[in-house]
């Protein structure tokens, strides 16, 4: 059960630095969500686009500049 609290800690620690990373370099993680849309799509030859669509599109939500598009 210990080591269970204590990969959680980590994870919320890893979770906690990557929000306030988001908060201070919002428009780098929008233009990297893209890229990475963009790349997947194109390995995946456009078989998931509406899903990769949607999680780009939360991420710009999320970072505030879903309406800047």
């Amino acid at each position: 059960m210990a080591k269970l609290l204590r990969k959680l800690t980590v994870v919320a620690g890893a979770a906690g630095a990557a929000r306030q990373y988001v908060k201070k370099n919002p428009d780098k993680v929008n233009r990297i969500a893209e890229q990475a849309g963009r790349f997947i799509d194109k390995q995946t030859k456009g078989k998931y686009n509406g899903k990769i669509d949607t999680a780009v599109r939360k991420v710009k939500t999320a970072t505030g500049k879903a309406a800047t598009s």
